[in-house]
């Protein structure tokens, strides 16, 4: 079974940032590519941010000179540096792990980003 674990979501001022964390195994994490994914409710879940294993990254232009993704591949972990929140960032941010040679996504359970005054 494969997990993927999030955390660092919480309540924010606007203008202030956070930090998300994406962690799995290292059999998963070592051959997929990366991504971070949220939603807010009656919308489709939306491309934030992702990264190759090779460390390409690309950005949603909503988030682009906010946001940054990043990998750690001694610690198995993805992350997500978001400055500048605004309102509008404010989702459930999910994770996925994209294996290409299998076809295969895999998901994490989610982690609410509020921002609000």
């Amino acid at each position: 079974q494969v997990q993927l674990v999030e955390s660092g979501g919480g309540l924010v001022q606007p203008g202030g940032s956070l930090r998300l964390s994406c962690a799995t195994s290292r059999s998963i994490f070592s051959i997929a590519a990366m991504a971070w994914y949220r939603q807010t409710p009656g919308k489709e879940r939306e491309l934030v941010a992702s990264i190759t294993t090779g460390g390409t990254t690309n950005y949603a232009d909503s988030v682009k000179g906010r946001f940054t993704v990043s990998r750690d591949n001694a610690k198995n972990t993805m992350y997500l540096q978001m400055n500048s929140l605004k309102p509008m960032d404010t989702a459930v941010y999910y994770c996925k792990a994209h294996v290409g040679w299998i076809l295969k996504d895999y998901w994490g359970q989610g982690t609410q980003v509020t921002v609000s005054s």
